[in-house]
């Protein structure tokens, strides 16, 4: 009698919550071992290639770049872009180590360099690959953006850029010069009135003290008898 009251009670137990996950256990056992085997040998792959390949590559990437900022601090342009016998350039920083931090942040001033060598649809293509993580390089990338686009008339493309910097990074150095230059090409090359007005009156209203703040009143004037 023993015996079959334990024997019903196994059988309650296995028809309840509990019996389902252990029957479900019993019958994948084997799957979920293999399962756990497998991420567990992903985790340990993934943390073996991050210290002993990805940070090793960052240090090796940031010590290239100490010669490159030098270069490109000093204005040198065209050596900070393609370095010399002993040191990368950013241009060889970026195909060499562009997974890297440093290998984004080669890319930002790879686009600077081009822009000051002349060479805007390299500046575009530098500048739209590099993934701005601080607020200021972010914003400042989308301004430079606009001026290849300008120096190239693709003026729609340039204001687009202009207002995109203004609006990521909305402070008294960056934002005023950008609405600035998009107020210019919607005045000067789009005979935009309205969008022209919109970048002078914000300049005057949320930047009072920019030192573009002047220059905007004057435009003003322009943009109101268009």
């Amino acid at each position: 009698m023993k015996e079959q009251n334990e024997e019903n009670t196994q059988v309650i137990e296995r028809t309840g919550l509990t019996g389902k996950i252990l029957n479900f256990f019993e019958k994948y056992e084997k799957p979920l071992c293999i399962a756990g085997i497998v991420i567990l040998v992903c985790i340990i792959g993934i943390f073996a290639i991050s210290k002993f390949y990805v940070q090793p590559r960052n240090v090796r990437a940031a010590e290239e770049m100490f010669a490159a900022e030098q270069w490109y601090a000093n204005n040198d342009y065209e050596l900070a872009l393609n370095g010399n016998d002993d040191h990368l350039g950013f241009a060889d920083i970026i195909d060499d180590y562009g997974c890297t931090k440093s290998g984004n942040l080669a890319k930002y001033y790879a686009g600077v360099c081009q822009l000051r060598l002349g060479k805007y649809k390299e500046a575009i293509d530098f500048l739209k690959s590099y993934k701005g993580k601080d607020t200021f390089t972010k914003a400042e990338a989308l301004m430079l953006l606009g001026d290849a686009n300008a120096e190239l008339n693709n003026d729609k493309e340039a204001v687009k850029y202009y207002e995109k910097a203004a609006k990521s990074n909305e402070n008294f150095v960056i934002s005023p010069a950008a609405l600035f230059k998009a107020g210019v090409i919607y005045a000067l090359s789009l005979n935009d009135k309205t969008n022209a007005l919109r970048c002078f009156n914000a300049i005057i209203d949320n930047y009072p003290e920019s030192i573009e703040r002047n220059d905007a009143e004057k435009m003003v004037s322009y943009a109101e008898a268009l």
